[in-house]
């Protein structure tokens, strides 16, 4: 065998190796399965993996923004007037949250935790001064008070000694003390008559610093997709705030973490304390955050539909007297009675009745929609971004690790084709341009080596 020969051989076998077993790794996914099953086992809520020191500390910024509308007709709307009002905001806070007394139970297979929150003002990022700034708007206290009242006989009774103390249905107060607290005098009176009544109120009163209660979470050790799901709050594996078994249920995450390998096809679960149930999130489109590739998924109309829209959510009305439209969810049930209503913005996604109600409302899908955005969940920052660039860099190459070698086969197949064509016609050349023949008729005689033939090149006539 020749040289020529025997490098063709080789070229041949390892060619047809690197195409054979490359095409099988493809077709049976081998690399990506070995990925998948290497990131099952890493993204785990254990001590010592990949995640759980960034699951027990965020190191992604969130940022808190709040709006408010401010009531520009008060003293019209006291006599019937539509009421109008006009959004302010920006007050943005930079939340850090992290897990405290995190402890592993139930033989390892789950983690319990506190979620501290606090929150920090950024001048920066906001219109204005919340110490400063006042909004108008409705008095909860009061509205609670005489919520409680409804239909009693000393209700008028009530109103007037609330009248006495200053209180009425408006009230205007600083944003600081919207969000944090501030003493309310009907409160203070209501307090002295029942020990342990507070006599501050603030939408986020006592939510600085302070934690919603024990979460009990699933690992993910024995199924990835349980990665992170929410198991019991608050000791309890179901709510007891509403009047059906499925508005009960607490489904899904807490909404700081996610399952890996997820898909547009399924539909994201989420438990908020803030809003007392579980959501839903659907798959709308592919984005970039940072140049990292995401889905984002959004909470459909069906989340806040009425019990005609979505017989799921029949559940959620405080009585057949009180059970709101699409789009508005009363929260009075977990707000000890308080008359609180949650909607997406602008009444986003809600009846027009609620939108027409009052003068200023503008709901938009760009302004005004929630959306998420995985991955990542929140806003990251540049050094996560690159960090988790580089991640799916590397998990980009090592799952296509098959179609490198099948490329490779590929080449070296081809140059392996070039080689004996051009071998080829090579030898088809020399055949045709050259042939023997004997310089005499006689063949010459060596007394050494034998007979032999003199060859010489033919030469057309």
């Amino acid at each position: 065998m020749t040289r020529r020969s025997y490098t063709l051989y080789v070229l041949g076998s390892i060619s047809g190796t690197l195409l054979v077993v490359g095409i099988g790794l493809l077709v049976g996914r081998v690399f990506h399965k070995l990925m998948e099953n290497r990131l099952k086992k890493e993204i785990v809520l254990v001590e010592g993996s990949r995640v759980f020191d960034s699951w027990k500390n965020s190191p992604a910024p969130v940022f808190m923004e709040f709006f408010f509308f401010n009531l520009t007709n008060a003293e019209d709307c006291l006599t019937g007037a539509k009421p109008e009002v006009t959004q302010i905001g920006p007050y943005t806070y930079r939340e850090y949250r992290y897990k405290d007394n995190v402890t592993m139970v139930e033989n390892g297979t789950m983690v319990s935790a506190y979620t501290i929150k606090k929150f920090v003002f950024l001048r920066e990022k906001s219109v204005g001064d919340p110490t400063v700034d006042n909004i108008t708007t409705v008095n909860i206290p009061c509205w609670a008070v005489m919520e409680k009242m409804k239909g009693s006989w000393y209700r008028t009774i009530v109103s007037m000694f609330m009248k006495n103390l200053g209180g009425g249905v408006f009230t205007s107060r600083t944003v600081h003390e919207l969000l944090w607290g501030y003493e309310d005098a009907v409160l203070e009176k209501a307090a002295s008559y029942s020990p342990g009544l507070d006599k501050e109120f603030g939408l986020m009163y006592k939510k600085n610093g302070s934690d919603s209660g024990e979460f009990i979470y699933h690992t993910g050790e024995q199924n990835y997709l349980d990665y992170g799901r929410v198991k019991t709050w608050k000791g309890q594996s179901k709510l007891t705030f509403w009047t059906s078994d499925e508005s009960n249920r607490i489904k899904g995450s807490d909404g700081s973490s996610f399952h890996p390998f997820l898909t547009k096809d399924e539909r994201l679960y989420i438990f908020t304390p803030d809003l007392c149930r579980s959501i839903h999130m659907d798959f709308e489109k592919e984005v970039e955050v940072k140049g990292i590739p995401a889905y984002r998924f959004t909470p459909p109309r069906s989340v806040f539909a009425s019990k005609e829209e979505n017989p799921d959510n029949k559940g959620f009305c405080v009585s057949k007297k009180e059970c709101l439209g699409t789009g508005v969810l009363k929260l009075s049930p977990c707000r000890k009675g308080a008359p609180v209503v949650a909607s997406f913005p602008h009444f986003y996604l809600a009846d027009e009745k609620y939108v027409d109600g009052i003068k200023g409302m503008s709901p938009n899908r760009e302004h005004h929609q929630t959306f998420l955005d995985l991955n990542p969940s929140v806003v990251i920052d540049d050094a996560s971004a690159a960090k988790l660039k580089k991640l799916l860099v590397i998990s980009e190459v090592v799952s296509n690790f098959a179609l490198f070698i099948v490329g490779l086969g590929g080449i070296m197949h081809v140059i392996l084709i070039v080689l004996l064509v051009r071998a080829h016609q090579k030898k088809s050349s020399t055949q045709e341009v050259t042939s023997y023949c004997p310089v005499s008729v006689k063949e010459k005689e060596d007394p050494q080596n034998g007979t032999y033939i003199d060859l010489t090149k033919k030469v057309d006539a």
